[in-house]
C-alpha cells in the first residue's frame, strides 16, 4: 500500500471514529454551483442608507382576526346579525370593545391593553391582502413571496443582502416555528447558498426551562442538525481536532471541484456551530436580567412566560448582532371558540410584546430595530355560529414598529365590514419590498441568478409603501 493511500485510509478511519461522537459527516462529491465570496456571512454595505439594522418578526400562525384586534369596524357592530354576502352565515361584530389609544388615537381592541399603551409607536397596515386562503400556501407566501415554488425566505434574503454583525451566532434565527404549513421552507434558503438559511431554536416555557435548549439547523449545510448547545461526547479541544479534520476533507473537495457553495456552506456552518457552543448559552442566560426586566416581559407568569421568554431572547439576540429574528406563536385559527381562544392568544402575547417595545425603546434600539407583527391572513366578518370566523385573504391587518416607520399611523383600509382591502392596498410583495427598503436594500436589485434568470424575493412586482416611512 502506498503512503498516500495509507494516509487517506488513516484520515477516513479517524473521521469515522470521531463522527460517532460529533454527529457530522464530511461533504464530498457535491455539484459545483454559483461562486460565492470566501466570507459569505461577513457584514456588507446596503444599497442605500438603512433606517433599520435588524428585524424582529412576531409571527402569529393561523390567521389572527383583524376585526377583533386592529381593524375597527363600527358598521359591523351596527349590522351584527344581518345576513352576510355568503349564504347561511350572518355578520358578527367583535365581542371586544375598540378604543382610541395614545395621542394618535389609533383604534385598538381591549384584547391588547398593554400593547395599546404603545399605540404611538405602531404603524397599522390595514389594507393587507395575499393570494390564497389556505394556511400552508398563505404562510409560505408570507415568508417567501411564492406559494407555488420553493423560494428563499425573507430572513435568508435579508442575510444574503446584508450579512451578519456576529461571528459566533447565526445571522438568522427562527424561534418556535410551526412544524406544518411549509415547515423549513419558512426559514430556508432554497437556491441561495446554504449559509443563509435560518437556525431553528425550540424554546420551552418556565415549566420546561431546565431542559437543554434544542437547536437545529437542518439543510444541505447540516443535515443532522445541532441538537444541543453542548457536545456531550467530546471536549472543546477534541472537537477542534475533529473539526479541523472534517474541514480539511471538505477543502479537498473544493480543490477538486472549484467553487461549490454547498461545501463552503458546510465549512461555514461547522465553524459557526463550534463557536455557538460558547456564545449561545451566554446570550440565552436570562439570570443576568433584573427582576424588573423579567416582569416587564411577563416571565414567571403562566399566561405570558412562554412568549415572554421568546421576546426577551429576541432583544438579547438583537443586541448580540443577529440580523433577523422570528418568533412563532399560534395557532390563531379560530373557526369556533373565538372568545376563549382569542383571549388566550392575546393574553399570551400582549404583555411580552409591549415589554419588548418598551425595553428596546429605553435601550435606544427601537429606532433601528424593525418589529413586524402578523399572520398569513385575517378572518371573515361573518361567522358560522356567532363564535368563530373563517379564513380571509382579501383583506386583513398587520403592523410594524420602530425601524424607520411612522408611529401612531394607520395605512390602508378594508371595506366597512372588513371583507376586502380597498384603500392603499398592500400585497405581500409590497410588504416584502417595504421591509427590504427599510433595511437599505432595493428589492429590484437584491437578486440571485438561478434557472437562467435573476431571481428576487418580490418576483416581478412589489411597491415600497413610502407613505409609512418616518
Amino acid at each position: 500500500m502506498s503512503k498516500s493511500n495509507a494516509g487517506l485510509m488513516c484520515r477516513r478511519d479517524t473521521l469515522k471514529t470521531l463522527s460517532a461522537g460529533f454527529g457530522y459527516l464530511a461533504f464530498a462529491g457535491l455539484a459545483t454551483l454559483q461562486a460565492q465570496p470566501r466570507s459569505p456571512l461577513a457584514a456588507r454595505a446596503p444599497h442605500f442608507l438603512p433606517r433599520a439594522k435588524r428585524v424582529i418578526f412576531l409571527c402569529m400562525h393561523g390567521g389572527p382576526s383583524h376585526l377583533d384586534t386592529f381593524d375597527y369596524k363600527p358598521a359591523l357592530r351596527r349590522d351584527n346579525g344581518r345576513s352576510s354576502r355568503y349564504a347561511g352565515s350572518a355578520l358578527c361584530s367583535s365581542p371586544w370593545t375598540f378604543r382610541p389609544r395614545g395621542q394618535s388615537g389609533l383604534w385598538i381592541s381591549d384584547l391588547y391593553p398593554h400593547l395599546a399603551q404603545h399605540a404611538d409607536e405602531l404603524c397599522l397596515l390595514r389594507g393587507m391582502h395575499c393570494d390564497n386562503p389556505s394556511h400552508s400556501q398563505a404562510f409560505v407566501q408570507m415568508h417567501t413571496g411564492n406559494f407555488q415554488f420553493v423560494r428563499p425566505s425573507l430572513g435568508a434574503w435579508a442575510l444574503y443582502g446584508l450579512g451578519t454583525e456576529s461571528d459566533s451566532l447565526p445571522g438568522f434565527i427562527s424561534i418556535n416555528p410551526p412544524t406544518g404549513v411549509g415547515g423549513a421552507q419558512n426559514f430556508g434558503s432554497a437556491f441561495l447558498p446554504a449559509v443563509y438559511q435560518g437556525t431553528r431554536f425550540n424554546i420551552a416555557d418556565s415549566s420546561q426551562r431546565s431542559r437543554p435548549v434544542d437547536i437545529a439547523r437542518r439543510g444541505p449545510a447540516n443535515p443532522f442538525g445541532l441538537n444541543h448547545v453542548r457536545n456531550e461526547h467530546l471536549s472543546p479541544s477534541l472537537q477542534r481536532v475533529q473539526l479541523d479534520l472534517v474541514q480539511q476533507l471538505n477543502r479537498e473537495v473544493l480543490d477538486r471541484t472549484g467553487q461549490a457553495p454547498l461545501v463552503e456552506g458546510a465549512i461555514e456552518s461547522f465553524e459557526l456551530a463550534f463557536r455557538m457552543q460558547e456564545a449561545v448559552p451566554r446570550v440565552m442566560d436570562l439570570s443576568t436580567e433584573s427582576r424588573e426586566t423579567l416582569a416587564l416581559y411577563g416571565i414567571g407568569s403562566e399566561l405570558t412566560d412562554g412568549f415572554g421568554r421568546q421576546c426577551l431572547l429576541a432583544r438579547r439576540f438583537a443586541e448580540a448582532g443577529v440580523r433577523f429574528i422570528e418568533l412563532g406563536h399560534g395557532t390563531w385559527d379560530q373557526h369556533n371558540n373565538l372568545r376563549e381562544a382569542m383571549a388566550r392568544n392575546a393574553g399570551n402575547t400582549d404583555k411580552p410584546i409591549a415589554g419588548l417595545i418598551a425595553d428596546l425603546k429605553r435601550r435606544g434600539m427601537l429606532q433601528d430595530t424593525l418589529i413586524l407583527w402578523g399572520g398569513e391572513f385575517g378572518r371573515t366578518p361573518h361567522s358560522p355560529d356567532g363564535d368563530g370566523r373563517d379564513h380571509n385573504h382579501t383583506g386583513y391587518a398587520m403592523w410594524m414598529a420602530g425601524g424607520g416607520v411612522k408611529g401612531g399611523f394607520s395605512y390602508g383600509a378594508t371595506d366597512e365590514h372588513g371583507y376586502e382591502a380597498v384603500e392603499n392596498k398592500m400585497h405581500i410583495h409590497d410588504w416584502h419590498a417595504t421591509i427590504l427598503h427599510l433595511l437599505g436594500l432595493d428589492h429590484e436589485r437584491l437578486t440571485f441568478r438561478h434557472a437562467s434568470r435573476e431571481m428576487r424575493l418580490t418576483d416581478v412586482s412589489g411597491t415600497v409603501a413610502r407613505d409609512i416611512l418616518a
